[in-house]
């Protein structure tokens, strides 16, 4: 039996290009939101996704057929658990849908939790 193979990227750059239009669009307005409010970021590739490190991991995020994929940690959504009624949630992950507003001031909060948690760390 046939494993199916991912392509590897290399850089973030490289990821938002292979997405199709409407995700590559939320994608790249949630790159620019973390590099506005964290310009001493790290973006990187880590899990074959696009990421932020600054004193340790800000937040992950991809995109899908359907949705865009938050990964700011669980304990920062448990954290903002009664903002995130109405949206889908797992552990670590907080999924945005394709076919509504990206939630800007949502994102800004959870952004600026992580780099608050990140800057309280010893690294």
């Amino acid at each position: 039996m046939a494993t199916l193979k991912r392509k590897a990227f290399a850089t973030v750059d490289e990821y938002l290009a292979a997405q199709p239009e409407t995700a590559r669009i939320y994608l790249e307005q949630i790159r620019k939101l973390v590099q506005k409010m964290a310009p001493q970021a790290e973006e990187l590739i880590s899990y074959q996704i696009p990421a932020f490190r600054w004193k340790g991991m800000l937040l992950w995020y991809a995109g899908f057929k359907n949705h865009i994929g938050i990964y700011p940690t669980a304990a920062t959504l448990e954290a903002f658990s009664k903002k995130l009624i109405g949206y889908r949630v797992s552990k670590g992950t907080l999924q945005l849908p394709l076919d509504q507003p990206l939630p800007q001031k949502l994102l800004a909060e959870l952004i600026a939790y992580r780099i608050k948690i990140n800057q309280s760390k010893e690294v």
